[in-house]
C-alpha cells in the first residue's frame, strides 16, 4: 500500500513549514480563501482529524516540528497507511508513557502557551480545549479553569489537538466547516465509569449543530472530536463551493461492519455560492394567539427555551376582525420539532400550529468565566467577540453596587486581561439571557 504523500502544498514556505501571512479577514466563503470541509458521515475524533489532514498532505516532518515545542516528553506519532471499508486511510497513533495523567485546564493553557507557537496554531489549540473545560465544568458543577481532563489531558489528546491546529496551518486552512455529524448508541466506557454513547460531553458540545444516530454501539464522535467541529467550523451542511485541492481519510482504530471507520477532509479554494449555501437546517414554528396574558406568554417562551428551541420570541400583531393579538415564534432543530410543537400547543392553548423550513448560519461559540466583585461572571465568547451575561451583570450590581455598565466594563476589561489582550470585545456592553453573538 502507498504511504500517504506529503508534498508542502502552494502558498507554503517550506523554509520554515508555514503558511505565509494571512490574507485579510473576511467571509468564510469569499473567493480564494482555503477552506476544509470535514464529512463526519462515520462520526469524528481527535486522531481522525490528524490523520485526515495527514493524509491530504500536511508534512508529517512539520508538524512533529510544531508539536515538539510543546513541554512534554514521552510520547511519539507515526502514521499507518490502512483500509477501513475498502477505503485507503492514514491513522494518526500516538504512543505514550502518560496513561493515567491528568491535567487541569489551566496546565493545558500553559503547556500550549509556553510552547511558542504560530498564533493561529495557539488560539486554534486553545479554543478547543477551552470548549472541552467548558462543557466538563457545566457537566461536573465547577468553573472551567478548575476542570480536571482524564482522557483528553493525556499526551495523546494533547498531540491530537495541537497536531491538528498545527496541520491546519501547513495546509493554509483559512476556515472549517463540517457536514452534520454522526454518533453511535448504547453504552461507552469512560474515566467516569459507563455512560450512554452519545456520551453528555459530547451531545453538550454538539448542541446547536446537525447531529444524526447511526445503529451502531461503537463512539463514533468522541468529546475531542465534537469539541474541534464545535469550536473550529464556522458552517454546517453538504459540502460547500470550492475548488478541490486535496483530499484526505483519516481512520478510527477499528474496523466496522456497516461503514468506513473513518472521517473525510476535502480542502481547496472557496468559489462564491448561492446565499443559502452550508447553512444549518432549522425549522421554525409558529402559532397566532388572541387571548393569551402577558405572563402567559413569557410562560411559554421560558418552556421552549427549556424543551430545546435554539431561540423563541413573540410579536405582536393585528388579527382577523381587528382583534390585536401575538404570534409565538419558535426557532427549531429539525428533531425537535414533534415536542416543541407540544409544547407550544400546551402553553399557548393554540388550536393550530404551522412551520417553515429555513437555513440559518451560527457562529461557534464559547462560554469564559471571570471575576467581578466577588461574583462569577460568564463571558459569551464568539468570532472574535466577548460579552458578559446579563444576569450575572445584576448580581453583581446586587451585590456590590456598580451600575450595570461598570460592572460591564469590568468583566471586559478582566477578560481582556486574562486572555492577553488579543481579541477585540463587541460593541454592545453585555448579553441579555439567551442572546446570540450573531442573530441567526
Amino acid at each position: 500500500m502507498t504511504p500517504p504523500r506529503h508534498s508542502t502544498p502552494p502558498g507554503t514556505d517550506r523554509a520554515v513549514g508555514l503558511r505565509r501571512p494571512d490574507p485579510p479577514q473576511g467571509d468564510p466563503g469569499a473567493k480564494g480563501r482555503t477552506t476544509a470541509w470535514l464529512h463526519c458521515f462515520a462520526g469524528i475524533a481527535g486522531d481522525m482529524v490528524l490523520g485526515a489532514l495527514l493524509d491530504a498532505g500536511a508534512d508529517l516532518d512539520e508538524v512533529l516540528g510544531l508539536l515538539r515545542r510543546i513541554p512534554i516528553s514521552g510520547w511519539d506519532l507515526r502514521v499507518d497507511p490502512v483500509l477501513r471499508g475498502g477505503v485507503a486511510c492514514t491513522r494518526a497513533v500516538v504512543s505514550a508513557s502518560d496513561d493515567v495523567v491528568v491535567r487541569t485546564h489551566a496546565h493545558i493553557i500553559g503547556l500550549v502557551s509556553e510552547a511558542r507557537l504560530p498564533e493561529r496554531v495557539r488560539s486554534r489549540a486553545l479554543a478547543v480545549f477551552d470548549a472541552l473545560a467548558t462543557v466538563e465544568g457545566t457537566l461536573h458543577r465547577r468553573p472551567p479553569g478548575q476542570v480536571h481532563f482524564h482522557e483528553v489531558g493525556g499526551h495523546d489528546a494533547v498531540i491530537d489537538v495541537v497536531g491538528t491546529a498545527a496541520a491546519l496551518e501547513i495546509l493554509g486552512v483559512d476556515d472549517l466547516v463540517a457536514s452534520p455529524i454522526a454518533t453511535g448508541t448504547g453504552m461507552v466506557r469512560t474515566a467516569h465509569g459507563l455512560l450512554p454513547n452519545p456520551a453528555p460531553a459530547v451531545l453538550r458540545l454538539l448542541r446547536g449543530i446537525p447531529t444524526y444516530g447511526r445503529e451502531t454501539s461503537v463512539e463514533l464522535t468522541t468529546p475531542t472530536g465534537a469539541a474541534i467541529v464545535a469550536s473550529l467550523c464556522r458552517a454546517f451542511g453538504p459540502m460547500p463551493p470550492m475548488t478541490i485541492a486535496c483530499v484526505g481519510f483519516g481512520a478510527g482504530a477499528r474496523e466496522l461492519d456497516d461503514l468506513p471507520n473513518c472521517t473525510q477532509v476535502v480542502i481547496g479554494a472557496a468559489e462564491p455560492g448561492p446565499p443559502n449555501d452550508g447553512g444549518q437546517p432549522i425549522v421554525v414554528l409558529e402559532t397566532n394567539v388572541d387571548d393569551a396574558t402577558g405572563e402567559q406568554l413569557a410562560y411559554a417562551l421560558n418552556r421552549l427555551l427549556d424543551a430545546g428551541a435554539h431561540d423563541a420570541w413573540v410579536t405582536a400583531n393585528v388579527m382577523k376582525k381587528g382583534r390585536p393579538g401575538h404570534t409565538v415564534h419558535v426557532l427549531a432543530d429539525p428533531a425537535l420539532v414533534g415536542p416543541l410543537r407540544e409544547t407550544l400547543r400546551q402553553t399557548t392553548r393554540t388550536l393550530g400550529v404551522r412551520a417553515v423550513r429555513a437555513e440559518r448560519w451560527p457562529v461557534a461559540r464559547t462560554v469564559s468565566e471571570v471575576e467581578v466583585a466577588g461574583v462569577t461572571v460568564r463571558m459569551k465568547v464568539a468570532d472574535g467577540r466577548a460579552k458578559p451575561e446579563f444576569d450575572d451583570l445584576l448580581a453583581v450590581a446586587r451585590r456590590s453596587g456598580l451600575p450595570i455598565d461598570e460592572a460591564a466594563s469590568r468583566a471586559q476589561e478582566a477578560w481582556r486581561r486574562d486572555h492577553g489582550g488579543d481579541a477585540p470585545t463587541s460593541s454592545r456592553s453585555w448579553a441579555t439571557p439567551g442572546d446570540d453573538p450573531e442573530p441567526a
